[in-house]
């Protein structure tokens, strides 16, 4: 199996799998719109319980997202001429990603570091372990940036052996 391939499926399962996470996230909400509204009985936990539900969710799909074209483009210089410089500008794209999310890896490893080492907690009366988040923040920017290297391979590829478009 080729690289490209593994990162991909790679992606594609995480994504499906974490994918469930918001309904994990709308399951607090409808109960802490049912216990506040109901019941006169909001919890304390929920807000950030939902925060970290939806944020874990959003970045380990972001992958995902890339593999399935689900993240916004301005499609101006895309798609418009030859599969050549389709292929060109799609390297550019997936460069810059590239470049963008290492930034991001490298200093969410950082922020994770800090958060085990020094037992950071959250501002919250509960005073929740920021490890996990940041760990999450951690292993999402890198799975988008493994998958945006994927991305420049394939597109470099097709730079070198472009396919044929398909007339009609």
């Amino acid at each position: 199996m080729n690289p490209i391939r593994i990162i991909e499926t790679f992606n594609l399962v995480v994504g499906k799998l974490f994918s469930f996470f918001v309904f994990a996230g709308m399951a607090i909400v409808v109960y802490e719109v049912i216990a506040r509204y109901a019941f006169n009985a909001p919890s304390v936990w929920a807000p950030g319980y939902t925060q970290r539900v939806f944020a874990g969710y959003f970045i380990l799909i972001g992958a995902y997202t890339l593999i399935k074209g689900g993240h916004v483009r301005v499609d101006i210089l895309l798609n418009t001429r030859s599969p050549r410089w389709n292929a060109l500008t799609e390297i550019i794209n997936y460069l810059a990603l590239t470049i963008w999310t290492l930034a991001l890896t490298y200093e969410a490893w950082f922020y994770f570091v800090d958060a085990w080492e020094f037992n950071e907690v959250d501002a919250s009366a509960l005073r929740h372990p920021m490890w996990p988040v940041n760990l999450t923040l951690f292993i999402g920017t890198a799975l988008i940036m493994i998958q945006g290297v994927s991305g420049v391979l394939t597109s470099s590829i097709e730079l070198i052996k472009p396919k044929q478009q398909s007339k009609g």
